[in-house]
């Protein structure tokens, strides 16, 4: 399984990126909410799923953990494929999809091209309860596209520290300098805690 790629983007269109890693292109369908992430970037590393069907393999990209981790429960819903997903995710923001299903407002879900009504209601029946847990990560979280404050944030969980004090000492860091590194973020939050 390939989990994420890592190189240059040689393409980059509104629904397609080719990232050139170490020589090999890997041809990536993506959504719109991640193109306008690496609009403006010239290399990167995008998070992937690769889905296998009959017909062939195609490879999905995705910017952030959260708009993956949304596209791998749209699919687990019956009737709704890979392409439809990316739909969705192209249509509206990660936490604006969640927000509707956690509420039940099928009616901006099927404002999203391909989702009728019947599909809305069985997306938002299925996914209500297990979407709650992004929903609260969309709403709390520090992860933005600003993936500095998102490292540093994922290296102080990683050092055992809760993730809302993290969250809090980074915000006080990010507050008095806020073009700063990575290991000073980390180094700065540590002795805020």
């Amino acid at each position: 399984m390939i989990a994420f790629v890592n190189g240059d983007f040689v393409v980059k269109l509104p629904s397609q990126v080719v990232v050139d890693v170490n020589g090999v292109g890997y041809d990536l369908q993506i959504s719109l909410n991640t193109y306008s992430a690496i609009a403006d970037k010239e290399k990167g590393r995008l998070l992937t799923y690769l889905h296998i069907t009959e017909n062939g393999q195609t490879l999905y990209g995705f910017f952030e953990q959260q708009e993956k981790e949304l596209f791998m429960q749209l699919i687990s819903v019956s009737g709704v494929g890979a392409s439809t997903a990316r739909m969705m995710l192209s249509g509206l923001k990660p936490d604006e999809i969640i927000r509707s299903i956690v509420n039940g407002n099928t009616r901006q879900l099927e404002s999203i091209k391909g989702i009728g009504k019947k599909t809305a209601e069985r997306i938002a029946l299925e996914l209500k309860d297990k979407l709650n847990r992004l929903q609260t990560q969309a709403t709390n979280s520090a992860y933005t596209i600003n993936t500095v404050e998102s490292d540093a944030l994922n290296a102080l969980i990683a050092l055992g520290i809760q993730k809302n004090i993290a969250e809090t000492a980074i915000k006080k860091v990010l507050s008095a300098d806020n073009n700063t590194s990575v290991e000073n973020i980390i180094k700065l939050a540590l002795k805020n805690l």
